[in-house]
C-alpha cells in the first residue's frame, strides 16, 4: 500500500497472492496495523479536490474518453489499495475474510490494467490527470470492521453499481466506434464483478453486527455520520444488482424514497 508505482505494487501483490494460495503466508499472532498518512498514488497523481477534477464537457472525443476512463481507473486503483488495507488491517477474523479481501484486491488490479491499456491505446497513461483522495480519505476514517464494510463496499462500492448502468447508458447514444465498444465491454465485466465485491461487504458487515451486537440498520446512521447527505435524495438504484449484493427491500425502499419493491 506504500509502494508509489503501480507496476511495481502489482508485481508485489501478485508473489504475495501467489504464496498465500499455496499456503506458504503464516498469519501473526499478534499485529498492530500502520497508518498511513498519504495515498500510494500521490507520487504518480495530482491530487486537487473533487470539485477540481477535470469534466468532459468542452472536450475533445479523445480527451473526453481519457478523462473518463482515467476516472474510473483511479476509482479501481484506490480500490486495490483498499481491499488490501481491508485484509491488512482487521485482525484475527475468520480465514475466508482475508480470501474474500484478496480475491477483490486481485479483481480490482484485473480492472485497473484493463482500464489503463484503453488509456494507453489514447496515449495516455494513469497520472496523466488530476484525481481526487475522497476514496482513501473513507479508508483513514473507517478503523473498525463495522464501519469500513458499511462505507467502503456498501455505500462507495455499491454507488458504483447505479452509476456505472448510467455511463453505459450515455455511451451506447455516441457514435460506434472500437474504442467505445472496448469500454463497454470493460465497464461491464466491472460492474458485473463488483456486485461481488459489495455482496461480500454485505457479509462481513452483518458479521460485525453480530460481533458488536447491533441490529443492521446501524448502516444508515453511520453513512449520515461520514456522508451526512449521502441519502438526502432518492437515487436512481440498480435495484437488481443492489439485491443481489445483499440489500433489503426496506433499505432500497429507504434509499429510493419510495417502495419500490
Amino acid at each position: 500500500m506504500e509502494e508509489k508505482s503501480p507496476n511495481k505494487k502489482i508485481e508485489m501483490f501478485d508473489n504475495f497472492y501467489t504464496a498465500y494460495n499455496e499456503g506458504s503466508v503464516a498469519f501473526e499472532s499478534s499485529f498492530t496495523a500502520k497508518e498511513f498518512s498519504t495515498p500510494s498514488y500521490s507520487g504518480i497523481c495530482r491530487v486537487v479536490p473533487p470539485q477540481d477534477v477535470p469534466k468532459r464537457s468542452n472536450l475533445t472525443v479523445r480527451e473526453g474518453q481519457v478523462v473518463l476512463i482515467h476516472a474510473i481507473a483511479h476509482i479501481e486503483y484506490s480500490a486495490i489499495d483498499l481491499a488490501i488495507d481491508g485484509a491488512y488491517r482487521f485482525f484475527g477474523l475468520p480465514k475466508k475474510y482475508y480470501d474474500d479481501w484478496l480475491k477483490v484486491a486481485a479483481d480490482e488490479i484485473r480492472h485497473f490494467l484493463m482500464l489503463e491499456e484503453l488509456l494507453h491505446e489514447l496515449d495516455s497513461s494513469y497520472g496523466d490527470i488530476e484525481v481526487h483522495d475522497a476514496l482513501f480519505e473513507a479508508s483513514q476514517r473507517t478503523q473498525t470492521l463495522l464501519e469500513r464494510m458499511a462505507v467502503v463496499p456498501r455505500y462507495l462500492e455499491a454507488n458504483g453499481l447505479d452509476a456505472t448502468p448510467m455511463i453505459l447508458t450515455k455511451l451506447k447514444k455516441l457514435p460506434k466506434s472500437e474504442m467505445i465498444e472496448k469500454m463497454m465491454r470493460v465497464l461491464n465485466t466491472i460492474l458485473d464483478e463488483e456486485v461481488d465485491h459489495v455482496k461480500k461487504g454485505d457479509d462481513w458487515f452483518n458479521y460485525a453486527c453480530q460481533q458488536e451486537g447491533v441490529q443492521s440498520d446501524v448502516y444508515f446512521e453511520i453513512i449520515d455520520k461520514y456522508y451526512p447527505q449521502g441519502f438526502l435524495r432518492a437515487k436512481n438504484l440498480n435495484m437488481q444488482a443492489r439485491k443481489e449484493a445483499g440489500f433489503s427491500c426496506k433499505e432500497l425502499n429507504f434509499m429510493a424514497k419510495k417502495e419500490v419493491c
